[in-house]
Protein backbone atom coordinates (compact mmCIF):
# COMPACT_ATOMS: atom_id res chain seq x y z
CA UNK A 1 0.00 0.00 0.00
CA UNK A 2 2.65 2.65 0.80
CA UNK A 3 4.58 1.51 -2.79
CA UNK A 4 1.11 2.68 -4.02
CA UNK A 5 0.67 5.98 -1.97
CA UNK A 6 4.21 7.12 -2.88
CA UNK A 7 3.23 6.25 -6.70
CA UNK A 8 0.96 8.64 -6.81
CA UNK A 9 2.35 11.33 -5.28
CA UNK A 10 5.40 11.17 -7.64
CA UNK A 11 3.16 11.23 -10.42
CA UNK A 12 1.44 14.54 -8.59
CA UNK A 13 3.37 16.63 -6.62
CA UNK A 14 1.95 18.78 -5.35
CA UNK A 15 -0.81 16.82 -4.04
CA UNK A 16 0.32 17.44 -0.20
CA UNK A 17 -2.73 20.06 0.91
CA UNK A 18 -5.46 19.20 3.64
CA UNK A 19 -8.71 18.30 1.88
CA UNK A 20 -8.94 14.34 1.21
CA UNK A 21 -10.33 12.25 -0.83
CA UNK A 22 -11.16 8.38 -0.80
CA UNK A 23 -9.32 6.49 -3.69
CA UNK A 24 -10.64 2.62 -3.69
CA UNK A 25 -8.24 0.30 -4.36
CA UNK A 26 -10.12 -3.15 -5.09
CA UNK A 27 -11.98 -3.68 -1.37
CA UNK A 28 -9.17 -1.41 0.45
CA UNK A 29 -8.96 1.92 0.59
CA UNK A 30 -6.53 4.65 1.23
CA UNK A 31 -6.45 8.81 1.46
CA UNK A 32 -4.50 11.19 -0.76
CA UNK A 33 -4.54 14.78 -0.88
CA UNK A 34 -6.02 16.49 -3.42
CA UNK A 35 -5.50 20.31 -5.16
CA UNK A 36 -8.24 22.52 -4.67
CA UNK A 37 -8.33 23.77 -8.42
CA UNK A 38 -10.50 26.40 -9.72
CA UNK A 39 -13.12 25.90 -12.52
CA UNK A 40 -13.13 27.79 -15.82
CA UNK A 41 -17.00 28.43 -16.57
CA UNK A 42 -18.68 29.64 -19.29
CA UNK A 43 -21.20 32.31 -17.83
CA UNK A 44 -23.92 31.59 -20.30
CA UNK A 45 -26.52 34.51 -22.01
CA UNK A 46 -29.85 33.49 -19.98
CA UNK A 47 -33.25 34.06 -21.79
CA UNK A 48 -34.43 37.26 -20.95
CA UNK A 49 -37.95 36.51 -22.25
CA UNK A 50 -40.25 37.41 -25.03
CA UNK A 51 -39.05 34.88 -27.28
CA UNK A 52 -35.82 36.87 -27.45
CA UNK A 53 -32.59 34.94 -29.03
CA UNK A 54 -29.99 37.63 -29.85
CA UNK A 55 -28.75 40.61 -28.30
CA UNK A 56 -26.30 43.31 -29.17
CA UNK A 57 -23.29 43.63 -26.89
CA UNK A 58 -23.50 47.65 -25.81
CA UNK A 59 -20.76 47.86 -23.85
CA UNK A 60 -18.45 45.90 -21.32
CA UNK A 61 -17.90 46.09 -17.67
CA UNK A 62 -15.05 43.72 -17.23
CA UNK A 63 -12.02 42.17 -19.14
CA UNK A 64 -9.72 39.67 -18.95
CA UNK A 65 -7.68 39.06 -16.11
CA UNK A 66 -10.42 41.64 -13.56
CA UNK A 67 -11.89 39.58 -10.68
CA UNK A 68 -15.89 39.56 -10.61
CA UNK A 69 -18.32 38.96 -7.06
CA UNK A 70 -21.87 37.31 -7.69
CA UNK A 71 -24.44 39.85 -9.16
CA UNK A 72 -21.32 41.79 -10.55
CA UNK A 73 -22.29 43.61 -13.86
CA UNK A 74 -20.60 41.32 -16.48
CA UNK A 75 -22.20 43.33 -19.37
CA UNK A 76 -24.61 45.46 -20.72
CA UNK A 77 -27.03 43.79 -24.02
CA UNK A 78 -29.60 45.47 -26.11
CA UNK A 79 -32.31 43.12 -27.38
CA UNK A 80 -34.87 44.12 -29.63
CA UNK A 81 -36.77 44.65 -27.28
CA UNK A 82 -34.83 46.78 -24.58
CA UNK A 83 -31.43 47.25 -22.34
CA UNK A 84 -30.76 44.99 -19.82
CA UNK A 85 -27.42 44.82 -17.76
CA UNK A 86 -26.42 41.02 -17.42
CA UNK A 87 -24.73 40.35 -13.58
CA UNK A 88 -22.37 37.07 -12.64
CA UNK A 89 -23.47 34.32 -11.01
CA UNK A 90 -20.27 33.37 -10.60
CA UNK A 91 -17.21 34.69 -8.20
CA UNK A 92 -14.03 34.66 -9.39
CA UNK A 93 -11.46 35.36 -12.53
CA UNK A 94 -12.54 36.57 -16.04
CA UNK A 95 -10.49 34.64 -18.04
CA UNK A 96 -12.30 35.24 -21.47
CA UNK A 97 -14.85 37.16 -23.16
CA UNK A 98 -16.58 35.30 -26.78
CA UNK A 99 -17.97 38.88 -28.00
CA UNK A 100 -16.63 42.25 -28.54
CA UNK A 101 -18.71 45.40 -28.21
CA UNK A 102 -21.41 45.39 -30.56
CA UNK A 103 -21.09 41.74 -31.39
CA UNK A 104 -24.72 39.70 -31.67
CA UNK A 105 -24.46 37.70 -28.58
CA UNK A 106 -26.84 34.20 -28.73
CA UNK A 107 -28.83 33.47 -26.53
CA UNK A 108 -27.79 29.73 -24.21
CA UNK A 109 -24.01 30.76 -25.35
CA UNK A 110 -21.38 31.89 -23.37
CA UNK A 111 -20.93 34.95 -23.02
CA UNK A 112 -17.51 34.87 -20.76
CA UNK A 113 -15.26 32.43 -18.90
CA UNK A 114 -15.14 32.67 -14.99
CA UNK A 115 -12.55 30.66 -12.95
CA UNK A 116 -14.16 29.41 -9.75
CA UNK A 117 -14.01 27.16 -6.95
CA UNK A 118 -17.85 27.20 -7.13
CA UNK A 119 -19.55 24.55 -7.69
CA UNK A 120 -21.09 23.88 -11.02
CA UNK A 121 -24.47 24.90 -11.45
CA UNK A 122 -25.49 23.07 -15.01
CA UNK A 123 -24.04 25.63 -17.37
CA UNK A 124 -20.75 25.69 -16.32
CA UNK A 125 -17.55 23.54 -18.01
CA UNK A 126 -17.04 19.60 -17.51
CA UNK A 127 -16.71 18.90 -13.79
CA UNK A 128 -12.69 18.01 -13.01
CA UNK A 129 -11.81 14.35 -13.96
CA UNK A 130 -12.99 12.29 -11.09
CA UNK A 131 -10.60 10.74 -8.24
CA UNK A 132 -11.88 7.41 -8.79
CA UNK A 133 -13.38 5.11 -11.32
CA UNK A 134 -16.91 3.37 -10.40
CA UNK A 135 -14.79 -0.10 -11.01
CA UNK A 136 -12.62 0.97 -8.01
CA UNK A 137 -9.74 0.87 -9.96
CA UNK A 138 -7.52 3.73 -10.46
CA UNK A 139 -8.25 5.61 -13.60
CA UNK A 140 -5.37 5.69 -15.96
CA UNK A 141 -6.87 6.55 -18.83
CA UNK A 142 -7.47 10.42 -18.01
CA UNK A 143 -3.65 10.78 -17.05
CA UNK A 144 -0.66 10.43 -18.96
CA UNK A 145 1.99 7.63 -18.43
CA UNK A 146 4.87 7.40 -16.44
CA UNK A 147 7.41 9.44 -17.68
CA UNK A 148 10.87 8.20 -18.10
CA UNK A 149 14.17 10.43 -16.99
CA UNK A 150 14.59 11.20 -20.28
CA UNK A 151 11.61 12.35 -21.75
CA UNK A 152 9.91 15.80 -21.91
CA UNK A 153 7.84 16.84 -18.75
CA UNK A 154 6.18 19.32 -20.82
CA UNK A 155 4.91 17.30 -23.73
CA UNK A 156 4.57 14.04 -21.83
CA UNK A 157 3.43 15.20 -17.70
CA UNK A 158 0.22 17.05 -18.07
CA UNK A 159 -2.42 16.80 -15.44
CA UNK A 160 -6.00 15.88 -15.73
CA UNK A 161 -7.15 20.01 -15.45
CA UNK A 162 -4.08 21.30 -17.53
CA UNK A 163 -4.90 18.68 -20.35
CA UNK A 164 -8.76 19.69 -20.09
CA UNK A 165 -7.99 23.22 -20.28
CA UNK A 166 -5.87 23.02 -23.26
CA UNK A 167 -8.74 20.92 -25.39
CA UNK A 168 -11.28 23.60 -24.12
CA UNK A 169 -9.84 26.32 -25.79
CA UNK A 170 -7.95 24.35 -28.33
CA UNK A 171 -4.52 25.26 -27.34
CA UNK A 172 -1.23 23.69 -28.27
CA UNK A 173 0.98 22.69 -25.97
CA UNK A 174 3.94 23.91 -27.83
CA UNK A 175 2.44 27.21 -27.61
CA UNK A 176 2.71 27.81 -24.28
CA UNK A 177 5.42 28.08 -22.25
CA UNK A 178 5.87 25.57 -18.96
CA UNK A 179 6.71 27.02 -15.63
CA UNK A 180 7.13 24.28 -13.40
CA UNK A 181 10.07 21.71 -12.95
CA UNK A 182 12.08 20.67 -15.76
CA UNK A 183 9.62 22.59 -18.10
CA UNK A 184 6.42 21.12 -16.66
CA UNK A 185 3.19 22.92 -18.23
CA UNK A 186 1.46 23.83 -15.09
CA UNK A 187 -2.46 24.86 -15.08
CA UNK A 188 -1.57 28.89 -14.01
CA UNK A 189 0.54 28.86 -17.40
CA UNK A 190 -2.29 27.69 -19.54
CA UNK A 191 -4.79 30.17 -18.03
CA UNK A 192 -1.64 33.18 -18.30
CA UNK A 193 -1.71 32.21 -21.56
CA UNK A 194 -5.46 32.12 -22.36
CA UNK A 195 -5.77 35.98 -20.42
CA UNK A 196 -3.23 37.43 -22.93
CA UNK A 197 -4.64 36.08 -26.09
CA UNK A 198 -7.90 37.15 -24.84
CA UNK A 199 -6.99 40.54 -24.42
CA UNK A 200 -5.42 40.76 -27.63
CA UNK A 201 -8.21 39.33 -29.51
CA UNK A 202 -10.64 41.79 -27.56
CA UNK A 203 -8.50 45.05 -28.05
CA UNK A 204 -8.23 43.89 -31.70
CA UNK A 205 -11.67 43.31 -32.64
CA UNK A 206 -12.40 46.59 -30.58
CA UNK A 207 -10.67 48.57 -32.71
CA UNK A 208 -12.08 47.27 -35.86
CA UNK A 209 -15.04 47.65 -34.76
CA UNK A 210 -13.96 51.26 -34.30
CA UNK A 211 -12.88 52.15 -37.30
CA UNK A 212 -15.76 50.32 -39.22
CA UNK A 213 -18.24 52.53 -37.31
CA UNK A 214 -16.06 55.50 -37.81
CA UNK A 215 -16.29 54.54 -41.79
CA UNK A 216 -19.61 54.15 -41.74
CA UNK A 217 -20.82 57.36 -40.43
CA UNK A 218 -18.37 59.12 -42.14
CA UNK A 219 -18.36 57.58 -45.99
CA UNK A 220 -21.36 57.35 -47.94
CA UNK A 221 -22.20 54.01 -49.67
CA UNK A 222 -21.10 51.66 -46.44
CA UNK A 223 -22.65 48.72 -45.94
CA UNK A 224 -23.73 47.97 -42.25
CA UNK A 225 -26.03 45.35 -40.24
CA UNK A 226 -29.08 45.84 -38.84
CA UNK A 227 -29.12 46.77 -34.80
CA UNK A 228 -31.40 44.47 -32.35
CA UNK A 229 -34.35 47.05 -32.82
CA UNK A 230 -34.21 47.37 -36.51
CA UNK A 231 -33.98 43.40 -37.15
CA UNK A 232 -37.11 42.85 -34.47
CA UNK A 233 -38.86 45.59 -36.60
CA UNK A 234 -37.37 43.44 -39.83
CA UNK A 235 -39.09 40.28 -38.32
CA UNK A 236 -41.97 41.83 -36.67
CA UNK A 237 -43.54 43.15 -39.48
CA UNK A 238 -42.59 40.93 -42.26
CA UNK A 239 -45.16 38.59 -39.91
CA UNK A 240 -47.56 41.57 -39.57
CA UNK A 241 -47.69 41.94 -43.27
CA UNK A 242 -49.20 38.28 -43.42
CA UNK A 243 -52.40 39.74 -41.79
CA UNK A 244 -55.22 40.98 -44.14
CA UNK A 245 -55.45 44.32 -42.47
CA UNK A 246 -58.56 46.72 -42.47
CA UNK A 247 -58.16 50.33 -42.84
CA UNK A 248 -59.69 53.03 -41.12
CA UNK A 249 -60.00 57.05 -41.24
CA UNK A 250 -61.50 59.44 -39.39
CA UNK A 251 -61.17 63.26 -37.82
CA UNK A 252 -61.85 64.25 -34.50
CA UNK A 253 -62.24 67.79 -33.14
CA UNK A 254 -60.16 68.90 -30.11
CA UNK A 255 -61.83 71.92 -29.24
CA UNK A 256 -63.44 70.78 -26.04
CA UNK A 257 -60.21 68.50 -25.22
CA UNK A 258 -58.28 71.61 -25.46
CA UNK A 259 -60.56 73.27 -23.24
CA UNK A 260 -60.69 70.21 -20.62
CA UNK A 261 -56.61 70.09 -21.14
CA UNK A 262 -56.56 73.60 -20.38
CA UNK A 263 -57.80 73.21 -16.85
CA UNK A 264 -56.27 70.16 -16.01
CA UNK A 265 -52.65 71.70 -16.57
CA UNK A 266 -54.02 75.18 -14.16
CA UNK A 267 -54.37 72.36 -11.64
CA UNK A 268 -50.65 71.14 -12.11
CA UNK A 269 -49.37 74.33 -12.13
CA UNK A 270 -50.95 74.84 -8.52
CA UNK A 271 -49.64 71.68 -7.30
CA UNK A 272 -45.91 71.82 -8.36
CA UNK A 273 -44.57 69.58 -5.83
CA UNK A 274 -47.41 66.72 -6.96
CA UNK A 275 -46.38 65.58 -10.50
CA UNK A 276 -43.27 64.57 -11.96
CA UNK A 277 -44.36 66.91 -14.93
CA UNK A 278 -45.32 70.33 -15.61
CA UNK A 279 -48.34 69.48 -18.42
CA UNK A 280 -49.89 66.86 -20.07
CA UNK A 281 -49.91 66.96 -23.51
CA UNK A 282 -53.28 65.70 -25.26
CA UNK A 283 -52.04 62.16 -25.08
CA UNK A 284 -53.16 60.72 -21.66
CA UNK A 285 -56.32 61.43 -22.33
CA UNK A 286 -56.69 59.95 -25.37
CA UNK A 287 -55.22 56.86 -24.29
CA UNK A 288 -57.95 57.00 -21.28
CA UNK A 289 -60.27 57.67 -23.94
CA UNK A 290 -59.11 54.82 -25.30
CA UNK A 291 -59.45 52.04 -22.49
CA UNK A 292 -62.92 53.43 -21.81
CA UNK A 293 -63.91 52.78 -25.55
CA UNK A 294 -62.32 49.36 -25.11
CA UNK A 295 -64.77 48.38 -22.22
CA UNK A 296 -67.88 48.80 -24.72
CA UNK A 297 -65.75 46.82 -27.64
CA UNK A 298 -63.93 43.90 -25.57
CA UNK A 299 -63.18 42.49 -29.49
CA UNK A 300 -60.32 44.72 -30.23
CA UNK A 301 -58.77 43.99 -27.03
CA UNK A 302 -58.41 40.48 -27.34
CA UNK A 303 -56.14 37.89 -29.27
CA UNK A 304 -55.79 35.23 -31.62
CA UNK A 305 -54.55 31.80 -30.55
CA UNK A 306 -54.14 29.42 -32.56
CA UNK A 307 -52.75 25.49 -31.73
CA UNK A 308 -52.27 22.33 -34.03
CA UNK A 309 -50.77 24.25 -36.53
CA UNK A 310 -53.52 26.40 -37.21
CA UNK A 311 -56.21 23.72 -37.31
CA UNK A 312 -58.16 25.50 -33.73
CA UNK A 313 -58.12 28.98 -33.66
CA UNK A 314 -59.97 31.02 -30.68
CA UNK A 315 -60.74 34.06 -29.52
CA UNK A 316 -58.57 34.87 -26.17
CA UNK A 317 -60.38 38.02 -24.02
CA UNK A 318 -57.68 39.85 -22.63
CA UNK A 319 -59.18 41.72 -18.73
CA UNK A 320 -56.45 44.75 -18.77
CA UNK A 321 -55.84 47.30 -21.03
CA UNK A 322 -52.36 47.32 -21.90
CA UNK A 323 -51.58 50.33 -24.22
CA UNK A 324 -48.63 50.90 -26.11
CA UNK A 325 -47.29 53.76 -27.05
CA UNK A 326 -44.84 53.95 -29.47
CA UNK A 327 -41.81 55.97 -29.21
CA UNK A 328 -38.75 57.29 -31.15
CA UNK A 329 -35.58 56.43 -29.55
CA UNK A 330 -31.80 56.89 -30.71
CA UNK A 331 -31.86 52.63 -31.28
CA UNK A 332 -34.68 52.65 -33.02
CA UNK A 333 -38.47 52.96 -32.51
CA UNK A 334 -39.71 50.74 -29.83
CA UNK A 335 -43.45 50.45 -28.16
CA UNK A 336 -44.00 50.09 -24.49
CA UNK A 337 -47.23 50.01 -23.06
CA UNK A 338 -48.67 51.54 -20.19
CA UNK A 339 -50.41 48.40 -18.04
CA UNK A 340 -53.80 48.97 -16.49
CA UNK A 341 -54.99 51.70 -18.01
CA UNK A 342 -58.94 51.02 -16.76
CA UNK A 343 -57.56 51.34 -13.15
CA UNK A 344 -55.80 54.39 -14.29
CA UNK A 345 -56.50 58.39 -13.95
CA UNK A 346 -55.38 60.56 -16.72
CA UNK A 347 -52.84 61.74 -14.46
CA UNK A 348 -51.56 58.50 -13.45
CA UNK A 349 -51.43 57.59 -17.33
CA UNK A 350 -50.10 61.02 -17.87
CA UNK A 351 -47.36 59.73 -15.07
CA UNK A 352 -46.32 56.72 -17.09
CA UNK A 353 -45.72 58.64 -20.07
CA UNK A 354 -43.64 60.45 -18.34
CA UNK A 355 -41.79 57.90 -17.00
CA UNK A 356 -41.44 55.46 -20.37
CA UNK A 357 -40.19 58.55 -22.02
CA UNK A 358 -37.30 59.80 -20.07
CA UNK A 359 -36.61 55.72 -19.76
CA UNK A 360 -36.49 55.69 -24.07
CA UNK A 361 -34.38 58.59 -24.45
CA UNK A 362 -31.79 56.71 -22.46
CA UNK A 363 -32.59 53.50 -23.86
CA UNK A 364 -33.32 51.74 -20.69
CA UNK A 365 -37.09 50.63 -20.78
CA UNK A 366 -37.34 47.82 -18.59
CA UNK A 367 -38.70 44.47 -20.72
CA UNK A 368 -41.35 44.52 -18.49
CA UNK A 369 -43.23 47.44 -19.62
CA UNK A 370 -42.07 45.97 -23.40
CA UNK A 371 -44.25 42.94 -22.59
CA UNK A 372 -47.87 42.26 -23.03
CA UNK A 373 -49.41 45.23 -24.75
CA UNK A 374 -52.92 44.59 -26.50
CA UNK A 375 -53.70 47.30 -28.20
CA UNK A 376 -51.19 50.15 -29.84
CA UNK A 377 -51.58 53.57 -30.66
CA UNK A 378 -49.00 55.56 -32.65
CA UNK A 379 -48.41 59.54 -32.47
CA UNK A 380 -46.69 60.11 -35.56
CA UNK A 381 -48.24 63.63 -35.63
CA UNK A 382 -45.27 64.97 -33.16
CA UNK A 383 -43.31 64.68 -35.80
CA UNK A 384 -45.53 65.70 -38.86
CA UNK A 385 -47.70 64.52 -41.53
CA UNK A 386 -51.78 63.42 -41.04
CA UNK A 387 -52.71 59.94 -42.30
CA UNK A 388 -51.19 57.05 -42.26
CA UNK A 389 -51.22 52.99 -42.92
CA UNK A 390 -50.24 51.81 -39.33
CA UNK A 391 -49.56 47.71 -39.26
CA UNK A 392 -51.02 45.93 -36.10
CA UNK A 393 -48.80 43.84 -34.45
CA UNK A 394 -49.41 39.78 -35.04
CA UNK A 395 -50.61 39.41 -30.88
CA UNK A 396 -52.94 42.36 -31.42
CA UNK A 397 -56.13 43.29 -32.93
CA UNK A 398 -56.03 47.02 -33.81
CA UNK A 399 -53.52 50.10 -34.02
CA UNK A 400 -54.19 53.67 -34.15
CA UNK A 401 -51.60 56.06 -35.72
CA UNK A 402 -52.46 59.90 -34.76
CA UNK A 403 -51.48 62.62 -37.15
CA UNK A 404 -50.87 66.37 -36.59
CA UNK A 405 -53.68 68.48 -35.03
CA UNK A 406 -54.29 71.61 -37.22
CA UNK A 407 -56.95 74.45 -36.89
CA UNK A 408 -58.93 73.81 -40.31
CA UNK A 409 -62.23 75.77 -41.47
CA UNK A 410 -64.97 73.75 -40.73
CA UNK A 411 -68.81 74.60 -41.36
CA UNK A 412 -70.81 74.53 -38.11
CA UNK A 413 -74.48 73.61 -38.71
CA UNK A 414 -76.05 75.66 -35.70
CA UNK A 415 -74.55 79.39 -37.18
CA UNK A 416 -74.92 78.08 -41.01
CA UNK A 417 -70.91 79.66 -41.15
CA UNK A 418 -67.25 78.58 -41.80
CA UNK A 419 -65.86 78.32 -38.16
CA UNK A 420 -61.91 77.21 -37.14
CA UNK A 421 -61.79 74.28 -35.29
CA UNK A 422 -58.73 71.95 -33.62
CA UNK A 423 -58.90 68.88 -36.00
CA UNK A 424 -57.02 65.49 -35.29
CA UNK A 425 -56.33 63.36 -38.20
CA UNK A 426 -56.58 58.98 -37.08
CA UNK A 427 -56.06 56.37 -39.03
CA UNK A 428 -56.98 52.94 -37.85
CA UNK A 429 -56.05 49.14 -38.98
CA UNK A 430 -57.66 46.08 -37.67
CA UNK A 431 -56.98 42.41 -38.15
CA UNK A 432 -59.72 41.31 -41.09
CA UNK A 433 -59.90 37.77 -40.04
CA UNK A 434 -62.22 38.63 -37.04
CA UNK A 435 -62.34 42.01 -37.04
CA UNK A 436 -65.07 43.65 -39.93
CA UNK A 437 -65.66 47.38 -40.86
CA UNK A 438 -68.47 47.92 -39.05
CA UNK A 439 -66.97 47.09 -35.89
CA UNK A 440 -63.90 49.12 -36.41
CA UNK A 441 -65.86 52.21 -37.63
CA UNK A 442 -68.37 51.54 -34.03
CA UNK A 443 -65.21 51.50 -31.75
CA UNK A 444 -63.66 54.66 -33.14
CA UNK A 445 -66.87 56.08 -33.28
CA UNK A 446 -66.78 55.50 -29.76
CA UNK A 447 -63.71 56.50 -28.49
CA UNK A 448 -64.30 60.11 -30.89
CA UNK A 449 -67.29 60.81 -28.66
CA UNK A 450 -65.32 59.96 -25.69
CA UNK A 451 -62.48 62.76 -26.81
CA UNK A 452 -64.78 65.44 -28.08
CA UNK A 453 -67.21 65.36 -25.19
CA UNK A 454 -64.64 65.10 -22.06
CA UNK A 455 -67.64 65.69 -19.69
CA UNK A 456 -68.85 62.52 -20.79
CA UNK A 457 -65.31 61.21 -20.49
CA UNK A 458 -65.15 62.32 -16.42
CA UNK A 459 -68.86 60.79 -16.03
CA UNK A 460 -67.41 57.00 -16.92
CA UNK A 461 -64.22 57.38 -14.90
CA UNK A 462 -64.44 55.51 -11.93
Amino acid sequence: MKMLLNLVKSRFPSYHQATTHTIKLNSRSFHHSNINLGLIKPFLLADIGEGITECEIVQWFVEPGATVQEFDKICEVQSDKASVEISSRYAGNVVKLHYGKHDVAKVGYPLVDIETDEEDTGDASPSPVSASSPSGAVDTASTAPLPSPASNYKTNWITPAVRRLLNQYGIQVKDVSGSGKSGMLLKGDVLKHIKLDGLQKVETKTHTETDQTVRSTEEPGQTVKLNAIQKAMFKTMTKSLSIPQLGYKDEIELNATSEYREALNKYISSQPDRFPFKKISYLPILIKSLSLSLSYFPLLNAYIEESDNGKSTQLVYREAHNIGVAMDTPQGLIVPNIKNVEQKTIFQVASEIHRLTELAKKGAIPLADLKGGTISLSNIGSIGGTYANPIIVSNELAIVALGSARRLPRFDEASQQFVAKQILPVSWSADHRVVDGATIAQFGNTWKSFIENPALLASKMH
